[in-house]
């Protein structure tokens, strides 16, 4: 489904990312792990077309999409939540979920993905006519991934979902993940917790200063010394 070779991202002179192979094969779930800086947010960033690679080949379902617009991507079924929990808090949660919906042009279908997605996330159909302003941590990151979902998305890019949520918060993301996976959608993971992440993942890779150091299984990557000493305590 998604197929990355050679890829070189630039800031100024500074390589972001180097070198860089990844596949992404339908209906699996993928993580790209790595400390910091590692240049994880930088990949999702190139891929989605918020930023030009300065080599190398991004192809989506078979095409070349290193060159197109953000928007082009999207309507092609590649959709990424950005690290944040980024909503339009001055909107509702009904018109973050029509906002979604953009592309679809027949307003039956856009209601039946916002009862769809309304039923997935009961948390938000009780606050539906609320601001976004004023929900949680957690329930933004809901509303995230549901506006997300009203564009039916082929593959679906995560960055960071659970950061800075509680661990009960937590357990609920990667259950969703798990879902959404179930029912046919491929997802492609950056995550900072390691281990919940390789618990769900078919496979990983792991960054370090904007290369791959790492990949395999996500099982196997759970007992790899390396990743083991570096980011799971030693154990």
């Amino acid at each position: 489904m998604l197929q990355i070779s050679d890829l070189e991202t630039r800031y100024g002179k500074i390589k972001a990312l180097q070198e860089v192979y990844i596949h992404v094969e339908s209906q699996e779930v993928v993580a790209t792990l790595g400390a910091n800086g590692a240049g994880k947010s930088t990949l999702l960033n190139t891929i989605s077309g918020v930023l030009k690679p300065s080599r190398g080949s991004i192809k989506f379902l078979g095409k070349e999409i290193s060159k197109r617009r953000p928007h082009e991507i999207v309507r092609m079924g590649l959709v990424h939540i950005e690290e944040g929990q980024g909503v339009f808090t001055r909107m509702t949660v009904l018109e973050n979920l029509e906002m979604g919906a953009y592309l679809e042009p027949d307003a039956e279908i856009i209601r039946k993905r916002i009862g769809d997605t309304l039923s997935r996330f009961p948390a938000l159909e009780a606050r539906s006519k609320k601001f976004a302003a004023t929900l949680s941590g957690g329930e933004r990151q809901l509303l995230a991934i549901g506006r997300a979902l009203m564009v039916k998305p082929r593959l679906l890019m995560m960055d960071e979902p659970s950061m800075g949520l509680a661990p009960m918060l937590v357990k609920e993301i990667f259950n969703i993940v798990q879902e959404l996976n179930k029912d046919g959608l491929t997802l492609l993971l950056v995550e900072q917790n390691v281990r919940k992440t390789l618990q769900v993942a078919n496979r990983g890779y792991v960054l370090e200063l904007g290369r791959v150091v790492v990949e395999g299984r996500g099982q196997d990557l759970l007992g790899d010394p390396r990743v083991q000493a570096t980011y799971l305590g030693g154990r």
